[in-house]
């Protein structure tokens, strides 16, 4: 048995190795066409590598669309803070404290999770647009929160009810009430899960586009990169010029990239824990 797995072994790798290639390589193709030139990328015969390219496209997209990036860096992070202020607090109560009604809130949030984004958009819209919060930042955040703070919720409440109770009993014991408990104890242990729950947040909201295209005017200067993107490739002058296009989708893609590499030890640890006890 242990001949033959040593066999299957390289195989197994190979075959592992084309997946991850078939996969990745949309992505490769994505910043090999960013360095290319428009007449390169214009020829029947595709360059495999871009050999003679240019950094023109990057200049136009960090030119063109760096307000579209700054305002999805300030949704994305203010929709993180916002969800985790939330959840947090919300989890622990859940988790620990045994709030009256938690199981039936529980059940909302799975319900929730199954509500089309789209019929939420459209809610939001009216809300907002009686409230005078269209083509705003805290909309998209607000938007962005609605969507992310269920399941925040639900990602820390399975890490929380894993925390000995031995040591909530131990700092009741000492004096302690259930702020302080939440505040020095439980959110320490819990940053695997809270880093998890923050990433998650923060990549949904710098992805989003149907919140960014329904609760933003034509003219509106909130446009995240989603919008941004969209409308570049849509307007008439630009059409043609596929290497900006491609530019503008590697650095609207780096945040999400490097965060997943740094963070994924967290994630990994965050998603796991309270698999076990419930």
């Amino acid at each position: 048995m242990t001949t033959l797995t040593a066999r299957r072994s390289p195989v197994r790798t190979v075959l592992a190795l084309l997946i991850v290639a078939v996969m990745l390589f949309p992505l490769y193709w994505m910043v090999n066409a960013s360095f290319q030139t428009n007449e390169q990328l214009a020829r029947r015969s595709a360059l495999w590598f871009p050999l003679g390219g240019t950094l023109h496209g990057y200049r136009d997209a960090f030119a063109q669309q760096g307000g579209h990036l700054l305002a999805s860096l300030v949704v994305a992070l203010g929709a993180t803070a916002l969800t985790l202020l939330i959840a947090a607090p919300a989890a622990y109560a859940l988790a620990l404290l045994r709030a009256p009604g938690g199981k039936v809130l529980l059940s909302v949030l799975l319900v929730v999770q199954l509500v089309p984004g789209i019929v939420m958009a459209n809610a939001l819209y009216e809300i907002f647009g009686s409230a005078h919060l269209l083509d705003s930042a805290f909309a998209l955040i607000l938007a962005d929160s609605t969507l992310a703070v269920p399941f925040a919720v639900l990602v820390l409440r399975a890490f929380m009810t894993s925390v000995p109770g031995e040591l909530v009993e131990a700092a009741a014991l000492d004096g302690a009430g259930a702020v302080r408990t939440f505040v020095t104890i439980v959110l320490p242990m819990a940053r695997n899960a809270l880093v998890t729950a923050g990433l998650f947040t923060f990549l949904f909201a710098w992805g989003d586009f149907m919140f960014a295209t329904t609760l933003n005017l034509d003219s509106g200067t909130w446009q995240p990169i989603t919008v941004g993107l969209y409308d570049y490739i849509g307007a008439g002058t630009n059409t043609t010029s596929w290497n900006s296009v491609m530019a503008t989708a590697v650095i609207a893609s780096l945040p999400a990239a490097v965060l997943l590499v740094v963070a994924q030890r967290h994630v990994a640890a965050g998603l796991t824990s309270g698999a076990v006890k419930d």
